[in-house]
């Protein structure tokens, strides 16, 4: 595709416990596994830990070490990019099961609208609480659960970084906070994300029941 690929792999993964792109999920990597659908993008970057760079071994890409917070290392897989790299999707190695659909559905919707999210439904009531109180019901119909990859016009996307100093884990929140539009495309409801150790048991679970 010619659209390029930033990976961001350089997470110290504090609520896990610890760094996650080198884990073993069934026998593969989790940032291989992250990285095996874009593996017909032109221009492919991978962020990672300064200590992890020697590790990886992904041919095809580049590697940058990535910085303190995450937007620091979106900004340096952004300069690492070709300079006529127009459009670029921004994809997190914690959701390793990302299926190449998704990634197809997003590139493809980023040809139509400056800046593109997946989005999957919320199945549960959603409420709002203070310390142990609920404050209000919200309606789950205008609600949804974002995923990666994100795209972005690759000039939108250095103005949104330029325009908000703080850090964010959600690169489309700073391209809202410029008034620019965010599409969506339907999501991937197995591109889910580790976060803690049970969330690598439940992938490894999908792999093993033929899910991915």
């Amino acid at each position: 595709m010619e659209a390029g690929v930033i990976l961001v792999a350089a997470g110290e993964g504090r609520r896990f416990g610890g760094p996650k792109a080198f884990l073993d999920l069934e026998g593969r990597p989790l940032v291989e596994r992250a990285a095996a659908p874009f593996a017909s993008f032109r221009d492919r970057v991978l962020v990672l830990r300064r200590e992890d760079l020697a590790r990886a071994h992904l041919p095809g890409w580049k590697i940058v070490a990535g910085g303190p917070r995450r937007r620091d290392s979106v900004e340096n897989g952004l300069r690492a990019l070709d300079p006529g790299t127009a459009t670029v999707l921004v994809h997190d190695a914690a959701r390793p099961l990302a299926s190449e659909a998704l990634v197809a559905r997003v590139a493809e919707a980023a040809a139509r609208h400056p800046a593109v999210v997946p989005a999957v439904p919320l199945a549960d009531t959603v409420k709002r609480v203070r310390g142990e109180l609920v404050i209000e019901t919200l309606d789950r119909a205008s609600l949804v659960a974002v995923q990666t990859p994100q795209a972005f016009r690759t000039d939108l996307l250095r103005r949104a970084l330029l325009g908000d100093p703080s850090d964010t884990t959600d690169e489309a929140a700073l391209v809202e906070g410029l008034g620019e539009p965010v599409a969506t495309v339907p999501g991937d409801p197995w591109a889910l994300k580790v976060t803690t150790p049970e969330d690598m048991d439940l992938l490894r679970a999908l792999l093993r029941a033929g899910m991915r």
